[in-house]
């Protein structure tokens, strides 16, 4: 069965928000964390509603919103969530109160709304929907496994439509500690030169995206999701490729048959260098974009080059600032994501027209 990608919404560092203007012109920063771009929330939600959410929710309710409105869909068949790290600026607020209280008169508002799920259910609370409802807190993996589900829940015929997507924040205090594990670069550098400086680490991020997957086609679809494939800590560049090959065989296509690769470059030096050597090994004829300057790097990070992914098919256009020159941008058929995360975490996601 095909998977249909009927619309998009997409809340990143980037001017993604109601992308009726893409291709987007990039951002630039100077810094190592990129925040996302917010849209004014009362034009999408309620305003007694938008006082109670958190940032976080925020995002995620008003991408998905958003996407449902783009695809002209008052409620979906079924709403999937991929999220690492949930609603951090809530789990901050209760532990810094339990602290500040002594564990006494807690309030449990902040508690209840630090669940991962917490964007899920207030999506389906707002759309009144009690369709099948699930979230992934996967690490890596949370946007893919979400995708999978969705795919499978189409497949089996159990629904028509699917609301998937993901989201996570940074905050100040995620910032410190996962910078403490030398996950970011110590200098300050420009998301745009973020590739040409050969050190360790790379650049914070954040975002929220959404999808609405169909199992039949409209007129109006963005592109068609042919398949996703997700393999943990290989050992080296040559099991990556062997990946990227079975993948490629098993839906009977091979390098050449690929217009476009977006990558999961980000700035670290040892991760790039998989990808430099995938591009001598196997995509040497292909031309190549990265993603992960424009948004930062996060676990969910790869559903923002799913959106990329899906509107250069729709427009037949490619963003500005991505990476390496398109000489064929008009004839862009079909898009492979080769994706990592922290050298873990890899996928491979294939978006057709």
């Amino acid at each position: 069965m095909k998977i249909y990608i009927r619309s998009s919404a997409n809340i990143s560092p980037q001017q993604t928000f109601k992308h009726q203007a893409f291709p987007f012109k990039a951002v630039a920063y100077t810094g190592n964390i990129l925040k996302a771009i917010e849209p004014d929330y009362k034009d999408i939600i309620d305003v007694k509603m938008v006082r109670r959410m958190s940032r976080i929710v925020k995002m995620g309710v008003a991408a998905a919103l958003e996407c449902l409105k783009n695809a002209g869909e008052e409620s979906p068949g079924a709403i999937v969530t991929g999220t690492a790290y949930g609603c951090l600026s809530d789990t901050e607020q209760f532990l810094g109160s339990i602290i500040a209280l002594d564990e006494e008169m807690l309030s449990p508002t902040s508690f209840i709304q630090s669940t991962h799920n917490t964007v899920g259910a207030q999506i389906a609370l707002l759309l009144q929907c009690n369709n099948y409802n699930n979230t992934f807190v996967n690490g890596g993996f949370s946007f893919e496994s979400a995708l999978l589900d969705a795919i499978m829940l189409l497949r089996e015929q159990e629904v028509t439509n699917v609301l998937t997507g993901s989201v996570d924040e940074l905050t100040g205090l995620s910032y410190a500690i996962l910078s403490r594990f030398g996950l970011y670069k110590r200098q300050q550098v420009s998301n745009m030169d973020l590739f040409a400086t050969a050190s360790k680490g790379t650049i914070a991020g954040e975002g929220a995206a959404f999808f609405l997957l169909a199992s039949q086609p409209s007129p109006d679809d963005h592109a068609q999701l042919e398949g996703i494939a997700t393999f943990y800590k290989p050992g080296d560049t040559t099991e990556i490729a062997n990946h990227i090959t079975a993948f490629l065989a098993a839906h009977s296509i091979n390098a050449t048959d690929i217009d476009l690769v977006i990558t999961g470059k980000n700035g670290d030096i040892q991760n790039d260098a998989h990808y430099d050597r995938l591009k001598e090994m196997i995509f040497i004829k292909n031309e190549l974009i990265h993603y992960k300057h424009l948004c930062g790097d996060y676990p969910t990070a790869v559903s923002f080059a799913v959106w990329l992914a899906a509107n250069i098919i729709r427009t037949g256009q490619v963003p500005e600032g991505t990476g390496d020159r398109v000489s064929k941008a008009n004839k862009l058929q079909r898009i492979l994501i080769c994706n990592n995360y922290q050298n873990l975490h890899h996928s491979l996601i294939l978006i057709s027209a």
